[in-house]
This record gives structure tokens, sequence and C-alpha cells, in this order.
């Protein structure tokens, strides 16, 4: 019975790391690892650092799916990052954070390096937010099943 618990126990613990590397992996496809990788020059990506200028420009044309799926989806795919690192790996708040906002900024290097995107200053305000977001949802999750402070 021993050794079957102990096996349960190895699968618990590996099936987030599995999921997050899983998040991760797809993180990088999307962002970095694009349809066309490879086949840019080196640094030939684009960087716009006007604050959420693109954005105007989208909600102008009318064109709001786009602008909600980028806006938001900005925020929404940095938040498995700071809840991972919150609440699995009980990092404090302030580490939680800055290890998304290096996330982003290294994407956002990547982009610029292969050529594979935009690198913008609001992709990083909101991968930031995106993670700090998950960063309070850890927070209340440990506070609600370990009782550990903030």
């Amino acid at each position: 019975m021993g050794e079957r618990s102990g096996k349960r126990e190895k699968i618990k613990k590996a099936v987030p790391w599995l999921l997050f590397f899983a998040y991760a992996a797809v993180l990088l496809r999307i962002t970095v690892f694009r349809e066309g990788f490879g086949t840019y020059e080196l640094f030939s990506g684009r960087i716009n650092m006007g604050l959420f200028t693109n954005y105007g420009h989208i909600v102008r044309e009318g064109r709001w799916f786009s602008f909600v799926y980028l806006f938001f989806g900005n925020i929404a795919w940095f938040v498995p990052w700071g809840l991972f690192f919150r609440a699995y790996l009980a990092k404090p708040a302030w580490i939680s954070v800055l290890s998304g906002t290096l996330l982003s900024l290294f994407i956002e290097v990547m982009q610029f390096v292969f050529g594979t995107g935009y690198s913008e200053i609001d992709d990083l305000i909101l991968n930031t937010l995106g993670a700090a977001a998950g960063c309070i949802l850890g927070s209340i999750y440990l506070l609600r099943t370990s009782g550990r402070k903030w």
C-alpha cells in the first residue's frame, strides 16, 4: 500500500509541473515561435514604444474582436504564470509578478530578434498585470487553504 501511495504522490506533484510546461510551451508558440519562425532576418522585428497607440488604431477601425482579444488576451495569458509562482511554488508576491514581467520582456526581445511580431511596451504592461492578477488569485488560494500571509 505504501508504494502505491508514493506513486500517487509523485504523480500529484508532477501534474502541476506538466501543466505549467505545457502552458509555457503554448505561450512561447503563440508569441515567439509563430508560423514563419526562422524565415525572417535576425533583428528584423518592429518596436512600438507608444503607449497603447496600436489599440487606438484598432478601436478607430472598429475591430472590436481584435481589441478584446489583444488587450484582454495579453492579461489572460499571464494569469497562470503569476498563479503558479504564487500558489504552487509559494514565492513572494513581488517575485511572482517580477518573474512574469521578466518573461514578458524576454518574449518581447525575442519577437524583435526573430522578427516574429511587434515588441510593444503595452504588452509588457498588460502581461505584468496578468501576472499580478494570477498572483492575487494565488494569494487568495494560499490564504484559504493554508492560512499563509500575503
